[in-house]
């Protein structure tokens, strides 16, 4: 499937910045799941960026507005080509008892995608969804299913609910959040029961399929989880939504949890404060047949 996406993101300060910094992780990598056709992004006042890889392999584009200014304006264009995602079934087969000794000869590469983080921390609540959810014993696939679904039964989406800044520990007391706080729950859970898994920034699709629903979290960017498996593969869940990730997902960007993926973030001198408004809209592109 085709793919165009747009997502624009609009700064207003109350007065006219001084300065202005900023980094953008909005570059979609080529994937075995994706091809990118054409990328490009775009900055309000015109002022051009650097760009680097970081220690997740984002490409960070860099920024700054050292003059004074009233708005910034950062529009991101994208047209990618999702494939298929092949699930390995021989992976996902294997026990979760296995599936960790197996993953075990590769610590130093997945160290760190098995660590609590001050986003994404451990305790008791995780320690009881994993001896519940992923049990040694249980087929590592039959597991990932029946947590994919249960986060999405006990924990109630609500757009505005909860903030960037909102502790996980708040997240399990609540039981609702958003997209990202799904995410949190779910590497906090599989963090605890020795499976590596990443956190994962992206676009789903806009607009439902006539054959099918539409996705929940499509007005901004998304996030989900992937989990590596024996084989070394990476495999998507998304806990809101409560399916596997398939052709209606464009990655982007991934770390340990939502600072390392956040698409933008920066700081900015001035007096007064600023509003963000965020829209995002990834739409199947139709081709006209000729006669």
């Amino acid at each position: 499937m085709d793919f165009e996406i747009t997502h624009t993101t609009r700064y207003k300060y109350g007065h006219p910045a001084a300065e202005a910094y900023g980094e953008a992780r909005l570059t979609p990598p080529n994937l075995p799941s994706q091809t990118v056709l054409s990328h490009h992004i775009t900055i309000d006042p015109d002022v051009k960026s650097s760009s680097y890889l970081d220690h997740f392999g984002n490409r960070v584009d860099f920024f700054s507005l050292p003059f004074r200014h009233t708005h910034l304006v950062i529009n991101n264009q994208v047209l990618v080509r999702t494939h298929p995602r092949e699930l390995p079934a021989e992976s996902l087969e294997l026990s979760v008892q296995e599936s960790r000794q197996i993953l075990g000869s590769a610590l130093t590469d997945v160290f760190e995608y098995l660590q609590p983080t001050r986003v994404v921390p451990t305790g008791k609540e995780s320690v009881q969804w994993a001896k519940k959810y992923l049990d040694g014993r249980a087929q590592l696939g039959e597991c990932l299913q029946r947590l994919n679904q249960a986060i999405n039964d006990e924990f109630q989406y609500v757009s505005g609910s909860t903030e960037n800044s909102t502790p996980l520990a708040t997240i399990w007391k609540m039981k609702k959040g958003v997209c990202q706080d799904f995410a949190h729950v779910g590497l906090s859970i599989l963090r605890t029961a020795g499976l590596p898994a990443r956190y994962v920034c992206g676009y789903i699709e806009t607009d439902p399929p006539a054959d099918g629903r539409a996705l929940t979290g499509a007005v901004a960017t998304h996030a989900w989880i992937e989990v590596l498996v024996p084989g070394m593969r990476w495999v998507a869940i998304d806990p809101t939504n409560r399916n596997w990730c398939n052709e209606r997902y464009v990655a982007v960007s991934f770390g340990r949890d939502y600072l390392d993926a956040t698409p933008l973030r920066g700081t900015f001198k001035g007096s007064g404060g600023q509003t963000m408004k965020v829209r995002v809209t990834m739409k199947r592109r139709t081709t006209k047949s000729r006669p």
